[in-house]
């Protein structure tokens, strides 16, 4: 394979637009994409012509517009590009208004009251700023999806919203700073991607993984991640072969995998791409869990996304690598060589710290989910309390300004590994906090809290959202300032002092933290129903209304949506364990204590001095668990019918942590300690060992 050639084959990029498109017409689209201009109908019209002979000559017999709706998946429509003409003959066509513009069903996607179900119009617009491309015969054209009346229906139309407010008041800053060559501002974005693969003939016969892509049962196996030995360890030949077609078929389709290896637990891997801009890098990843989801199966693979698909080993995330760029080549957090008087560093570092701290309940909400909420606070996990960690030299640095003395920075030192045919290797300035939720690491933050099976878009329009709001408030200040060195000096000590609350380089996971957090006055929100709230107060809804991000009617549809959603997959998994235990671990227990209980039977027959203590101890104890996981089915049925009477969305919600996950949590350990005891070939379904041996 030639890489070179392969890699965005079935993208149509800049080049291939450069080489085909005449040369007035891609400059002007250039130009449309580069600076947000609306693209005429002229230039569309002959951009979709060159489009379409494009993709027929690479297989493609249809188009569709590929967007992002409040789902958290993908969508698509397919229509070809065959058109009939007189006489019985048909034509291939793709007009320009066809390309720009689409027009879908909007009203069985969720609209949170956006849209009433009679009202049925939705439109898709096309983003020439993501590269469109051809899967399987079809060419996808990246698009926004929006009601009739403009409301943003998706995920994608928020992000280019909040990337164009971080752009414009980026750029004020970059302006006073003297770089008036800066055309653009774009957040980057690199998300590492994390999953499991098991055995499709075993996730076939597991009702729980099936319906909602993570075990409800299941006794811990003897042998976990407890050796550490699966970390970055040998990859096997089938696991291996899957990771290869995955990075063919993403190196066609313009995505850059570059990294992949075991993670920590049994049967976990990881794949983290080369960063690009954050809209690019939400439908790269979404690409992603697609085309691993595809080529897992022809491999005999099922592959798992969901945040924590087994209890007792580590659950899944996102790590979010989130930077700002401009397309003079400027990376706004890099260091450089002196950090302690890169004063545009620092005043970008302090935005974001600031930023953070302000807004720790919409990140926490960025990333809530039912799923997730079984990770945050695990300790493999960061927790729900947002914090920053910035390393000591960073950290050092931002107090010697806070308190007006000279940063004497420590001697460049060199880590000897004690091998000596070896070379010795620079020392970072910053170590890497795997507990911090937010870590600086060199020239970016890494935002740990995403779970694995969700759309990073949430997180980056956030991200994006609470920085350029900042950076406005600062630029404010420095338009007025009569002394623009003394300024950025004072605003930089000032976010300090007032935000280094948000700041910390220690061990996340530890107790004495959350104690120390509590008396910051930082939030801890450890569930969904916690945070969501948050999301509809009225300062947040007025700094998105600011930033032009999202309306106060598109945030309150998102949080109907969002604990809709919650109460939907947890009364699934409810019913999905119901169906289990009825069906399944109740009728083997049964079956398991009848056939000791004749065992026993035949001995006493045969010989009647036996002991058989055993025998009648293991019935006993079958029996006891047996009606403790009758009356724990009951509890749960209860549980999830009484969740319609519930008064509102929120208190549903909190009836469905509070009780039905509890009464699921307390069927579970029953259950549980039943498998244990119960003759494996008894048990219905296949257990933890099994699911984490994939050879």
């Amino acid at each position: 394979m030639n890489l070179q050639e392969t890699f965005g084959s079935l993208v149509f990029n800049d080049a291939v637009m450069r080489q085909r498109l005449p040369k007035e017409t891609y400059q002007v689209l250039h130009r449309t994409i580069a600076e947000g201009r609306t693209l005429n109908a002229e230039v569309a019209s002959v951009v979709a012509n060159t489009m379409k002979d494009w993709a027929m000559e690479k297989g493609a017999t249809h188009f569709t517009h590929w967007f992002q709706p409040m789902t958290g998946v993908t969508a698509e429509k397919h229509d070809s590009f065959l058109s009939p003409i007189e006489g019985g003959g048909a034509i291939m066509e793709f007009s320009g208004k066809e390309l720009v513009r689409g027009e879908s069903d909007a009203s069985s996607f969720p609209s949170g009251g956006l849209r009433s179900t009679f009202e049925a119009r939705g439109y898709t617009a096309w983003d020439p700023t993501s590269f469109a491309f051809i899967k399987g015969d079809t060419l996808c054209i990246p698009t926004a999806f929006c009601g009739y009346g403009g409301q943003a229906l998706d995920k994608k139309t928020p992000l280019l919203r909040s990337m164009q407010a971080l752009n414009h008041h980026a750029k004020r800053i970059l302006r006073l700073l003297g770089h008036h060559e800066v055309k653009k501002v774009t957040a980057t974005v690199g998300p590492e991607q994390e999953y499991f693969l098991i055995d499709r003939e075993l996730y076939d016969q597991r009702k729980d993984l099936i319906c909602t892509g993570r075990t409800l049962l299941g006794a811990r196996p003897p042998k976990g991640q407890e050796l550490d030995d699966h970390y970055f360890g040998n990859l096997k030949p089938r696991v291996a072969a899957f990771m290869r077609e995955v990075d063919e078929e993403l190196w066609k389709l313009g995505v850059s995998a570059k990294t992949e290896h075991n993670e920590a637990a049994p049967c976990q891997h990881e794949l983290a791409p080369i960063f690009t801009t954050a809209n690019i890098a939400t439908d790269h990843n979404q690409l992603t869990m697609e085309t691993m989801r595809r080529v897992a199966a022809r491999h005999g693979f099922a592959c798992l996304l969901h945040e924590k698909p087994f209890a007792g080993v580590n659950g899944s995330g996102k790590h979010n690598n989130w930077s700002m760029s401009t397309d003079t080549g400027m990376n706004l957090l890099e260091p450089g060589e002196t950090p302690a008087e890169n004063a545009q560093f620092l005043l970008f570092l302090v935005a974001v710290i600031k930023a953070v701290d302000l807004h720790q309940d919409l990140l926490r909400i960025s990333v809530a989910s039912a799923g997730n909420d079984h990770r945050l606070g695990a300790s493999e996990a960061p927790p729900a309390i947002i914090s920053i960690f910035l390393g000591d030299e960073l950290r050092a640095i931002l107090d010697a300004l806070e308190h007006h003395r000279a940063y004497v920075a420590g001697e460049k030192t060199e880590m000897n590994i004690g091998v000596k045919t070896l070379p010795r290797i620079p020392k970072d300035t910053t170590d890497r906090n795997r507990t911090s939720p937010l870590a600086f690491t060199g020239n970016k933050f890494e935002f740990r809290m995403p779970g694995s099976a969700m759309s990073i878009s949430e997180a980056n329009v956030v991200i994006n959202t609470i920085v350029a709001d900042v950076l406005s408030q600062f630029a404010d200040q420095l338009e007025k300032a009569v002394d623009l060195r003394a300024a950025v000096e004072q605003i930089v000590v000032d976010t300090i002092t007032r935000h280094k609350r948000i700041l910390f380089n220690g061990n996340n996971y530890s107790d004495e933290w959350k104690e120390e957090a509590k008396a910051r006055g930082l939030l801890n929100l450890p569930s969904t129903p916690d945070a969501l709230p948050y999301l509809i107060h009225p300062g947040n809804i007025a700094l998105f209304e600011r930033q032009k991000v999202y309306t106060g009617e598109e945030l309150h549809s998102r949080y109907e949506i969002q604990l809709e959603n919650y109460c939907k997959l947890i009364a699934i998994e409810g019913n999905t364990m119901l169906d289990m235990v009825n069906q399944g671990v109740i009728p083997a227990v049964i079956g398991y204590t009848h056939k000791v209980a004749q065992a026993a039977l035949a001995k006493r027959a045969l010989l009647p001095d036996l002991d058989l203590s055993c025998e009648e101890g293991l019935v006993r104890r079958l029996n006891e668990l047996l009606l403790g996981i009758r009356d724990g089915a009951k509890a749960l049925a209860d549980s999830i019918s009484a969740l319609h009477t519930a008064a509102d969305p929120l208190a549903r919600a909190r009836h469905c942590r509070d009780h039905i996950f509890r009464a699921m949590e307390n069927l579970r350990a029953l259950s549980d300690q039943a498998e244990m005891i119960t003759e494996e070939s008894a048990w219905p379904f296949p257990g933890y060992s099994k699911l984490l041996a994939t050879k």
